[in-house]
């Protein structure tokens, strides 16, 4: 886990977006980084995630939101590629997610998987998304995204995809592929168009150029899934979460009912390391 710069402390703009207008919420202090392939730094001995009190996803939920009327070109068919990735996640082909079953809250009760995290994806294209959207900007879209779809709450994860082109938080040019945050009221993911940043963030990794979204989108889908208000959930010593601790290692492809998709490890105390299955 790298923590970011305090996300929109002092938010007072206006909600960016679609749709009707929502309360501006104040992300919070504790963003969590997925940095590129090139600036991931080597780990020494990695010690277990440790469980600080808050809660984990019980039944787990993503929430795509294509950001901005850019969408409304795809040509390299990013939307389809993230929309049958999350269908397959979570369904009975997936032995990723299953994983995260072993991490529980103080309620007793840890993350289930029973279908298809999918809760819904909707492309905002009532304007365009931002050129350089700040991470206050990002907020706010997540918000609009929760009122859409009518959600809030740990349990709900909502995707802000930033089309081709724009630099959302100033990626890619400041060492991360993407992170996720908890706003008082959704866990919300940043996740830029990573085929921008090519192979720093995973492009062609491991079967083709849209490698990056699915092992980028795995990554902090599994660590909302742990740790959906951070860093308050299942987090290591050194501060880095589920994903971090397998960060760029061994990565390959998970089978699915909807395709075959590019996926990292993530820790596991159970394995007392990095696992692709659970």
């Amino acid at each position: 886990m790298t923590l970011g710069a305090t996300a929109g402390a002092n938010a007072t703009t206006p909600s960016i977006g679609h749709g009707a207008t929502v309360t501006v919420q104040k992300a919070d202090s504790h963003k969590v980084v997925m940095p590129t392939r090139d600036t991931v730094r080597p780990h020494a001995a990695a010690s277990n995630l440790v469980y600080g009190g808050g809660p984990v996803e019980h039944s787990p939920k993503v929430y795509l939101v294509f950001w901005g009327s850019q969408w409304d070109s795809d040509g390299n068919g990013v939307q389809s590629y993230l929309t049958n990735f999350f269908s397959g996640v979570g369904t009975g082909s997936d032995s990723w997610s299953t994983i995260m079953t072993q991490y529980t809250d103080n309620s007793g009760s840890r993350p289930s998987f029973n279908g298809s995290v999918l809760g819904g994806t909707w492309v905002d294209n009532g304007a365009a998304a931002p050129s350089n959207a700040s991470a206050n900007d990002i907020s706010n879209e997540a918000n609009n995204g929760a009122a859409h779809f009518g959600v809030s709450g740990p349990d709900a994860d909502v995707f802000v995809v930033s089309p081709s082109g724009t630099s959302p938080d100033g990626f890619p040019n400041t060492g991360f592929c993407a992170w996720h945050d908890w706003n008082g009221n959704v866990a919300f993911t940043n996740m830029p168009y990573v085929l921008d940043a090519g192979a720093s963030c995973g492009a062609n990794s491991v079967q083709n150029q849209l490698d990056g979204f699915s092992i980028v989108g795995g990554h902090e889908y599994a660590e909302a899934v742990t740790d959906p208000e951070p860093p308050s959930g299942w987090v290591a010593s050194d501060g880095e979460e589920n994903g971090d601790l397998c960060a760029w290692m061994n990565l390959s492809a998970l089978s699915l009912s909807t395709g075959s998709f590019a996926v990292q490890p993530t820790w596991s105390n159970a394995a007392g390391g990095c696992a692709t299955s659970g």
